[in-house]
């Protein structure tokens, strides 16, 4: 019976293919679009990059502005195309300026690595702009870098805050980490230890080793939330657990700092709760 079913799912994905095919055949924008996925992702057909790109130029002529973004991004990283940034571009711009937050993101990070043109800051904070204020998360963050650093815009730690909360928002664990930050120093935000830690939990329950290592810092040292050995060797150890190269030695050597002034009950709880979390990140 589950060879039947699986063969009968399969001829109804072979039709849906031909389907779409003959669609994109016919010259149907989107269905050119979907099949250009299709082959780049290697969904239902063989990969095949040069197709993905055939497919999205023919989309991306009619000013369908996902075709247009997806061909950007073949020659930004040269996927079934050569890699030419200034075409790169072109494309983003066009699906950019149709209102695609993906292409104004991909746009921004061009102008703000540099490639295939001059570094341009400016240029990068109007592109973070646009697509943040379309709801793109990783835009928000970008822009929260910006004006913390002030990199193309003057520094405006309140603005930082405000556009790391929106990607903070979106469950994006680097923002949570850099809110909490900002908390913690008074920048751009009233002066919150609690409210640090908050975000570093946040941060640090998403994996993000950097984040662990903070909020273990916070429960050593009583600040934001109540000092505790337990909890503050748990995080230390998730933060070895998560991270790599020079910083997991780092984490490792504070958590066994820790250890050293901790009771075995102490210590035997913390690492209970710690591989609790570590299983359960596991089967995530």
């Amino acid at each position: 019976m589950a060879l039947v079913l699986l063969c009968e799912g399969s001829a109804r994905a072979q039709e849906s293919l031909e389907a779409l095919q003959k669609r994109a055949a016919a010259g149907n924008a989107d269905a050119q679009t979907a099949l250009g996925k299709r082959y780049r992702n290697g969904e239902g057909v063989r990969q095949d990059l040069e197709q993905a790109a055939h497919w999205f130029h023919l989309a991306a002529a009619q000013g369908n502005a996902e075709a247009e973004d997806n061909l950007g991004f073949l020659y930004d990283y040269g996927g079934g195309l050569p890699i030419d940034h200034q075409e790169a571009a072109r494309w983003y711009r066009k699906a950019a300026d149709q209102g695609s937050a993906d292409a104004a993101l991909n746009l921004a990070w061009l102008y703000d690595s540099g490639q295939g043109f001059p570094v341009d800051r400016a240029e990068a904070v109007r592109w973070y702009r646009t697509a943040a204020e379309k709801g793109s998360g990783d835009a928000a963050f970008d822009l929260g870098v910006m004006y913390e650093n002030a990199q193309g815009v003057s520094q405006d730690y309140g603005e930082a805050a405000r556009w790391y909360r929106k990607a903070a928002d979106q469950d994006m664990h680097i923002a949570q980490l850099s809110l909490g930050r900002l908390y913690a120093r008074g920048h751009g935000v009233s002066l919150d230890l609690a409210e640090a830690a908050r975000w570093y939990r946040k941060a640090a329950d998403l994996g993000l080793a950097s984040a662990q290592y903070q909020l273990s810092l916070a429960y050593t040292s009583g600040q934001g939330v109540p000092s505790d050995p337990v909890a503050a060797y748990q995080w230390m150890d998730l933060a070895t657990f998560r991270a790599n190269g020079s910083n997991r030695e780092k984490y490792a050597t504070a958590r066994d700092a820790l250890a050293a002034h901790m009771t075995s009950v102490q210590l035997g709880e913390a690492k209970h709760r710690a591989d609790e979390w570590k299983s359960a990140w596991k089967q995530h």
